[in-house]
This record gives structure tokens, C-alpha cells and sequence, in this order.
């Protein structure tokens, strides 16, 4: 078994310890000759200890009734037919401050209050929030939230886990995984970028790639969300500036926790290197 994608495919059964003995032998086999497999492998059975560890904490506790009152708003806030502008929480004025029920208020202010709700980890969680995935289609916002996240996580695991990849070992897991025949950036150091490596992560009902680097020893994330198109934008979200474009019918996010203006020049960078 000498093919990445597919052990790819075989990577969640077998750290839960449910492939047949031959196919869990040729797995085992390749892990030995195959540094990415095995550092994708490792990151898999450390996040499954860690939930497992913490199972009780995870499921024991119910939503508090105001959380769940206030997901519920958001969800029927959400639909198309809102337009730019949605419908205000009671008592919200036109700027956010006290007025009538009913008066509108701008997206902006909207997603400001959301920003509490947002992390999708944390919904998905206390409250089995499926309609998060919906809004994600709909706010730019909310999808950079559930992808700060998915940055802090996948960093916090690499600081535990120490992996460290190669540009051909990423861009083989990008075309194996993906089927994106991404070209990592040449030269990242002369804009102080250094590769730390990759990891598919979960998101809504499918996979995304997480390509991770350090920006003069600070994280930044460059995700890549397949058959989805968003238009270019930059958001702000939970402190971390997002840069959001189109590729075909691929979405890509810079994200970093650093000045708009840098994260604008670093996206810059990475764009025309991806062409």
C-alpha cells in the first residue's frame, strides 16, 4: 500500500482500531516509509485521546436555555430573503443602541453580536449546531470564526506533536487529498514566511486543506475550501485578520492574528505563487 490517498482514506478507522488485520498490516507498512502519513496519523490519535479524555466534559452538559434562544434567533435571522440588512435582535437600534423592536440593523453590527456564537467548535459541541454550517455559506464571518478554530487547534497539536513537513511532502498531500496541484510559494523566507506543514480538517459536512506556516515565528494559516466560491474580501474576526478569494471553484483564507496591511501583503504573496 504504497499510495498516500489511499491511506488517507483508512487513516480514521485505523486509529479507532476497526480496519481488518491485512489492510491494518499494509497501513502499518506504510506509516514506516511514509514521514507525512505517519505525522497525519499521529495528529489523528492525539486529537482522539484528547476527546476521548474529555468525553464527559464534551456531552455532560446541556446548552443553557438563553444560548439555545439565541442560536434559534440567529438561525431564523439568517434566511436570503433578508438581504443586506437583517432583521435586529428586540430593543437594537439602527447603530446597535436601544430602540423599538423590529428596527433593523446593519450586517456589520449583526456579526458583531454573533461573534460570540461563532466558533463552530464550540456550537457544534453544546448544542449540535448544524445550522452553523448553513450560515457559514451565507457570513464571511462566521466561516472565519469556525476557521480560527481549526487554526488554534491545528497549531496547539503541531506544538505538542513537533511535525514538521516538506514543500514536496505537502504539495503531494494537497494533490493526493484534494486533488489540488497546488505550487507552495518559492522563496517564503524572503517575506519572513516558513513552512510548518498540512492537515485536512473538518468542516460543515466535508474536508478542507490546512496548510500551516510561521510569519516571522508567529502562525499563520492558509485554508483552502473546495466547490465553494466566496467574492474577495478581509475580515476581522476574534482578533484575526482573514483574506478571503476566489480559485476557480476553490476558496482560499489567509488567516493571522497581525496587522491588516501585513496579512493583505502576505496574502499577495501567496496568491500569485498558487497561479
Amino acid at each position: 500500500m504504497s499510495d498516500c490517498r489511499t491511506v488517507d482514506l483508512l487513516v480514521t478507522p485505523y486509529v479507532d482500531g476497526e480496519l481488518p488485520e491485512a489492510e491494518r498490516r499494509a497501513v502499518d507498512a506504510h506509516l514506516m516509509a511514509c514521514p507525512p502519513c505517519h505525522s497525519r496519523v499521529a495528529a489523528e490519535r492525539a486529537m482522539r485521546q484528547t476527546l476521548c479524555a474529555r468525553r464527559r466534559e464534551l456531552t455532560g452538559a446541556c446548552a443553557p436555555a438563553a444560548l439555545r434562544a439565541a442560536c434559534e434567533r440567529l438561525r431564523n435571522s439568517a434566511s436570503p430573503a433578508a438581504g443586506p440588512r437583517l432583521a435586529a435582535v428586540p430593543g437594537a437600534g439602527p447603530s446597535g443602541t436601544a430602540g423599538s423592536p423590529g428596527t433593523s440593523i446593519r450586517r456589520s453590527s449583526w456579526t458583531t453580536r454573533l461573534v460570540p456564537f461563532a466558533l463552530a467548535a464550540s456550537l457544534v459541541v453544546i448544542v449540535g449546531g448544524a445550522f452553523v454550517y448553513q450560515l457559514t455559506d451565507m457570513s464571511a464571518t462566521v466561516m472565519a470564526a469556525e476557521l480560527v478554530a481549526d487554526h488554534t487547534k491545528c497549531f496547539a497539536m503541531n506544538a505538542l506533536l513537533g511535525t514538521h513537513q516538506t514543500p514536496t511532502a505537502v504539495e503531494a498531500a494537497m494533490l493526493g487529498g484534494f486533488g489540488w496541484n497546488m505550487r507552495l510559494p518559492q522563496n517564503p523566507a524572503q517575506v519572513g514566511l516558513e513552512l510548518v506543514g498540512s492537515r485536512p480538517c473538518l468542516y460543515g459536512e466535508g474536508t478542507i486543506a490546512h496548510v500551516m506556516f510561521k510569519h516571522d515565528g508567529r502562525p499563520v494559516s492558509l485554508f483552502m475550501l473546495p466547490k465553494r466560491a466566496r467574492p474577495e474580501q478581509l475580515v476581522e474576526v476574534l482578533g484575526y485578520e482573514a483574506k478571503i478569494w476566489c480559485a476557480g471553484n476553490r476558496t482560499l483564507v489567509l488567516l493571522a492574528r497581525e496587522p491588516r496591511h501585513d496579512v493583505e501583503k502576505l496574502a499577495e504573496f501567496v496568491q500569485a505563487s498558487l497561479h
